[in-house]
């Protein structure tokens, strides 16, 4: 087994284990739930950002060259989860009461969906280089774990026993490890950078689309400080991770 599999191999395992998370949900009533939550997207939505712009962008620059293509390929991670949103009702909500849940199906199904373009892009990564991949699922793993809490949520909360919630939600995170692998076995044949920029692009749009809105939304004064603390520390933390590596 090469270095680069073995990785993409403990990153999909990895990525599998944060869906038991959600586990979480049950000792925490609604208010201590959202006080625990929103701070760790507020995190997530600062770290894909930052991971978008300060590693897999730049990773794909070096590997294409500053062209069109890309910045095509960013616009296509961009569109490819617009699509996902617009057709599969792709919208995870991270508090513990939501005013709209999905079925907990399509849950599942958008998530496995969304999860397997993850561990393609963050599989790319690793094939490419170690370091990018390592920063690449850090990125993901920030946002993954309050996605994962929200998600179990609205499972039991939609009458899903906890044994099968937690059950199907990390079956459904195992695509992440599919979608690596595809990466892995397609470098061979095609020029894998390719999915650097587009990866950048499903970063940035689940952070602006899908983490933001709902950030923007707390109405008390020191919620709003929290959240703007935390996107920064996400910024920041991935900026200092790319000057160190």
């Amino acid at each position: 087994m090469t270095a680069e599999l073995a990785w993409i191999v403990a990153a999909g395992l990895g990525m599998s284990l944060l869906a038991l998370t959600g586990a979480v949900t049950l000792a925490l009533p609604p208010a201590s739930f959202d006080a625990v939550v929103m701070p760790l997207v507020s995190l997530a939505a600062g770290s894909l950002v930052g991971g978008a712009l300060f590693h897999l962008l730049p990773g794909g620059i070096t590997e294409l060259g500053n062209g069109l293509t890309a910045y095509v390929w960013l616009a296509g991670g961009l569109f490819s989860f617009f699509l996902l949103e617009q057709y599969l009702h792709w919208h995870h909500c991270h508090r513990s009461v939501c005013a709209h849940r999905p079925l907990g199906v399509l849950v599942l199904l958008a998530d496995g969906v969304h999860n397997f373009v993850g561990g393609l892009a963050v599989g790319s990564a690793f094939v490419v280089d170690l370091r990018l991949g390592a920063m690449a699922w850090l990125a993901a793993a920030a946002h993954e774990i309050p996605q994962e809490l929200g998600d179990f949520g609205i499972l039991v909360h939609s009458g899903w026993s906890r044994r099968s919630a937690l059950a199907y939600n990390t079956l459904s995170a195992l695509t992440f490890l599919l979608g690596g692998l595809l990466a892995y076995a397609a470098a061979a044949t095609i020029d894998v950078a390719v999915l650097l920029p587009f990866a950048a692009g499903n970063f940035i749009y689940i952070a602006l689309a899908d983490l933001v809105p709902e950030l923007t939304t707390a109405p008390a004064p020191h919620e709003k400080a929290v959240h703007t603390a935390g996107f920064a520390a996400g910024l920041l933390l991935l900026l200092a991770l790319a000057h160190l590596t």
